[in-house]
């Protein structure tokens, strides 16, 4: 768990609201034709991310991974009226310079976030798939 004094990032699902996540993923390019059904198999399913402060959650991300070979970083969102602070910087770093992910090569899809995902050495592979080499391979 990552913690300042405003925001904390937690891998504990038992923290997640879900309703802060079907919200946002409603309203999402990527998700907004996503039944609900199919996002909370998804969160059950997979490694997830909350990044909160004491009102409730602001952020989220979801990993699916074999822990091995491959981890796919996806649904990653700041609430809007959180963003411009850094969190999704924040909440990135955390996940790709984890123990369990950094030597794991990544990938994920977006539209519209490069500059965010580059930062943390995601390269663009076509116009929406972006891939991450594992730090080992890279130094």
């Amino acid at each position: 768990m990552l913690k300042d004094d405003q925001f904390w990032i937690s891998d504990d699902k038992a923290k997640l609201d879900m309703s802060v996540i079907k919200g946002y993923l409603a309203r999402s390019y990527w998700a907004g034709q996503r039944l609900e059904e199919i996002i909370e198999r998804s969160v059950q399913n997979s490694l997830c991310y909350g990044i909160y402060r004491a009102e409730g959650q602001v952020g989220f991300a979801r990993v699916v991974t074999d822990d091995a070979t491959i981890y796919y970083l996806c649904d990653v969102f700041i609430d809007e009226e959180f963003r411009g602070m850094g969190l999704g910087k924040k909440l990135v770093q955390y996940i790709t310079q984890s123990e369990r992910f950094r030597n794991i090569p990544g990938m994920l899809g977006t539209r519209d976030a490069h500059e965010l995902y580059e930062q943390f050495e995601f390269r663009r592979d076509g116009d929406i798939l972006m891939r991450r080499r594992p730090d080992h391979m890279r130094s």
